[in-house]
């Protein structure tokens, strides 16, 4: 099948069945990917990357874990586009909007010079059972892009879930940090020892799960821990 050919067939199957945004569920147009343009220009941007150091997401760590930089891509409300794209993103199978996502806020911190620093990414890891039930890691994507972008390697299998806790989202903020204690293990201390890691999630709401990863990584070695993820709700 020649290349014009393709074209012509994949654009014949885009007029039969549409392909949808993940953000609002209306029809993409031609070019568009994963989420359309008019969404892409109303979400709700932060722009953390542009003070790293001194944002909502990076005094949440503040008092409780040493975190040099933070960064959440998107604010996160409910009933918006931005759940709906991380109910996509988790419950529909939709790892694409990872993808995009973290394509797009690596750009956006591989342009800021602060960001030269990480020499390695971790995603936050899901419970075995979790992971085979869902059949990927939701986060896995959207590190995996950032790490393309930085140009320097993921460590997918660095940290370890040692056990299944449930969903998170009814517990408050003390209950969530009690939760975490000694819920995750350093599986691969040679990938992070010595090093500049970036710990990336999907949503950061109490921080509890990423200040548990944090302070597993700098006790297992690791030089630096900073901090990325798709949202936050605060």
């Amino acid at each position: 099948m020649t290349s014009s050919f393709r074209t012509l067939y994949q654009d014949f199957l885009a007029l039969l069945f549409p392909e949808e945004c993940q953000a609002c569920a209306g029809e993409l147009a031609m070019g568009e990917e994963v989420i359309c343009s008019y969404c892409r220009i109303k979400l709700p941007y932060t722009n953390f990357h542009l003070c790293p150091t001194d944002n909502a997401v990076h005094q949440v760590f503040w008092g409780r874990v040493p975190v040099q930089l933070a960064v959440a891509y998107l604010k996160f409300q409910e009933k918006s586009r931005v759940q709906r794209l991380l109910h996509q993103l988790k419950y529909r199978g939709q790892e694409e909007v990872g993808e995009v996502l973290g394509r797009w806020l690596g750009k956006n911190m591989q342009e800021h010079g602060a960001f030269q620093r990480i020499e390695v990414v971790v995603p936050i890891p899901l419970h075995k059972q979790k992971l085979q039930q869902r059949g990927y890691n939701q986060v896995a994507a959207f590190a995996k892009e950032i790490a393309q972008a930085l140009e320097v390697p993921v460590a997918e299998q660095a940290l370890q879930k040692k056990r299944s806790t449930g969903t998170q989202t009814k517990k408050n903020r003390l209950s969530r940090w009690e939760a975490m204690r000694e819920l995750y293990a350093l599986l691969n201390p040679a990938a992070i020892k010595g090093k500049h890691v970036l710990l990336v999630d999907d949503v950061i709401t109490t921080g509890a799960t990423l200040e548990a990863c944090a302070n597993v990584l700098l006790s297992g070695g690791a030089s630096t821990v900073s901090v990325a993820a798709i949202a936050y709700t605060l």
